[in-house]
């Protein structure tokens, strides 16, 4: 998981923890797509806005990668948040949630993707 603000950090954390997922976490996506290349995922959440290489870029740069990894963009950016999470989707991204979301759409678009079984 790929996200900038902490406390959002933290609490994405704690609901994926809960149902069962294991998480690897990054504050920006340079760190995000260096862990990515050193542990791998079968999936990917990463936010839009950030610095030091934003969302779109790691979903340009994830979409590289074989095999594809599934990609969850979420952003809460303002006004231009479901504009940048269109893009995103337009990219590559096989989900988008505008925040806030609830747990329970994250864990719905997660069940979505990841294969039955899976981390």
């Amino acid at each position: 998981m790929i996200e900038d603000q902490d406390l959002v950090r933290s609490l994405l954390r704690d609901t994926l923890e809960l149902a069962g997922h294991t998480v690897i976490e990054a504050r920006n996506g340079v760190e995000g797509l260096d862990l990515f290349r050193q542990a791998g995922a079968d999936l990917v959440i990463t936010d839009i806005v950030m610095p030091h290489k934003g969302g779109l870029d790691v979903v340009t740069a994830l979409r590289e990668q074989i095999p594809p990894v599934s990609i969850i963009a979420i952003s809460g950016a303002g006004d231009s948040a479901e504009d940048y999470l269109d893009l995103a989707y337009r990219m590559g991204a096989m989900k988008v949630l505008l925040k806030p979301f609830t747990s329970a759409a994250l864990i719905a678009a997660i069940d979505e993707l990841l294969p039955v079984g899976g981390p």
